[in-house]
């Protein structure tokens, strides 16, 4: 009978061994590898998919990862859908994130800013109103596109107006949902932001507040920890990321007829309506690519202190335990 010996036993179980080790090496290798062609990237974006519209327009759409670009109503919602695991990143104002971190469990970073123009996020009133300024609205029903942009200027707005929040009718709404109350007549004004916006004016409303001087112009990209987590979708966030910048940047270079004519088509202004708002747009405030800084921290901490204030929120939230410079180095690269 054949009696194993220690060493014996120590020669096979070493064999045996070896696949594995070759399996975790190759492992580690593929988790370390910045090689972004297995990459698809779940990407939302907020209106009528804009972003998606200028990388094409541009000819930055060529991307050597795949892109899933799904359409919500407001970055609140895609927050949400970073927070199910449904999203990789998420482009929104600075209010969505403090909201979903609010359990201070998120699992998302804030990895970089979008400077981008702040008009067309206004207070409107519907035709026929005799509604004229923010003061008109006490006592009144008002809609607002909660956990948003609309929520913060609205409040910002009554603020200044000498009005608390108490002393309207506040009225959650979604943005389409909010035009059909708007010009059905069940609230007396409507707070919110871009194409909504357009389109309430196209229907005969007038603007009764702007948040345009109210709001910082930081637009967040976020991304689900997993996406940091990972060499190659690091690689390819700030890739896509640093493209849109680029792409916006193209279209100041002497294409705005182009891109306004794209606009337009989805937007159902006129041409001329939708290259007046590109201008207005770059002009106020150009489209730009930033990486994460103090300073733009400090910015979303003014929002969380000022929904702290509100009741929004429950006690005092410090947003920069959900910021990250970890992608600053791949996005200064991209761009």
């Amino acid at each position: 009978m054949f009696r194993r010996t220690p060493r014996t036993s120590a020669a096979v179980l070493a064999l045996l061994l070896l696949p594995l080790a070759a399996a975790c090496g190759n492992e580690a290798k593929a988790e370390s590898s910045s090689d972004v062609s297995a990459v698809t990237l779940r990407v939302g974006a907020t209106g009528w998919k804009v972003e998606e519209a200028v990388l094409k327009y541009a000819h930055l759409d060529d991307t050597p990862y795949k892109l899933k670009w799904n359409l919500f109503q407001g970055g609140d919602l895609q927050l949400q859908a970073v927070r199910a695991g449904a999203l990789d990143l998420a482009s929104s104002s600075e209010i969505p994130p403090v909201f979903s971190a609010a359990d201070n469990k998120p699992n998302f970073k804030v990895v970089a800013v979008e400077r981008a123009s702040t008009l067309n996020q206004e207070v409107v009133a519907p035709k026929g109103s005799k509604i004229t300024d923010i003061a008109g609205l006490k006592g009144k029903t008002v809609g607002y596109v909660k956990n948003t942009t609309a929520h913060y200027f609205l409040y910002e707005l009554l603020r200044q107006a000498g009005l608390k929040w108490s002393d309207i009718d506040a009225k959650p709404l979604l943005p389409n949902d909010g035009l059909a109350a708007l010009n059905g007549g069940s609230i007396d004004a409507f707070a919110s932001y871009g194409t909504s916006i357009i389109t309430a004016h196209a229907q005969g409303a007038h603007t009764i507040g702007s948040g345009k001087d109210i709001l910082s112009g930081n637009f967040l990209w976020t991304a689900r920890n997993s996406v940091l987590a990972s060499p190659a979708q690091r690689a390819a966030a700030a890739d896509l990321i640093a493209r849109i910048g680029k792409a916006y940047a193209y279209v100041r270079d002497g294409h705005l007829d182009g891109f306004a004519k794209v606009t337009a088509a989805t937007t159902h202004q006129t041409v001329a309506q939708a290259k007046q708002d590109l201008v207005d747009a770059q002009t106020q405030r150009p489209t730009k690519v930033l990486p994460v800084d103090d300073t733009a921290v400090a910015s979303e901490q003014k929002v969380a202190d000022a929904f702290t204030e509100l009741g929004s929120l429950k006690g005092h939230l410090d947003v920069s335990s959900f910021w990250t410079t970890r992608l600053n180095a791949d996005l200064k690269k991209a761009l």
